[in-house]
């Protein structure tokens, strides 16, 4: 295996895993522990899936999938932000999945990496990457948002619950 394929690889991975213990917390809370606030100017889970949804819609849905940017970041983090679990573990779900269905598509063309995919795309804005980054770049970047976010989530919600119970399969 050649290293694009193994880094490809091992971001698949880590996403996978991401999204699997995303979801096993956000399955154990009440729709008020998923818009809860644990501090003023701290944000809710609600906010932080909002957040990692509009990062995959304005950073890989606008060039994998093609779909114009319509993000509204300032929303993402309102604290009034109210969102049902079934729209938490929808919005969760087709956020990884887009991450990994781009990560697959990127492992069978590994040459992408080194491409600009938002080269001919209006700049970008909220955004830690600029219109000449490469493909491999976003992913990196993206590595570290989602693994952030989900972190956080994952604190909160043992904030709310205490002990989470875990399914290792």
């Amino acid at each position: 295996m050649d290293i694009a394929s193994e880094l490809i690889e091992s971001m698949l991975v880590k996403f996978k895993s991401e999204k699997k213990w995303t979801l096993q917390a956000v399955e154990q809370l009440s729709e008020e522990d998923i818009t809860w606030i644990p501090t003023e100017g701290s944000n809710s889970i609600a906010n932080l899936i909002a957040h990692i949804s509009g990062a995959v819609h304005s950073r890989i849905e606008t060039i994998f999938l093609n779909i114009p940017d319509t993000r509204d970041r300032d929303a993402e983090f309102d604290p009034r932000l109210q969102m049902s679990k079934e729209q938490a573990i929808t919005l969760t779900t087709n956020a990884f999945d887009t991450i990994i269905q781009y990560l697959e598509h990127l492992g069978s063309n590994p040459e992408l990496l080194l491409s600009q995919p938002f080269l001919h795309l209006p700049p970008l804005t909220y955004s830690q990457v600029n219109n000449e980054t490469t493909a491999l770049n976003l992913m990196i970047a993206m590595v570290r948002e989602v693994h952030y976010h989900t972190g956080q989530i994952i604190y909160v919600a043992k904030m709310r619950k205490g002990q989470l119970e875990w399914n290792y399969d």
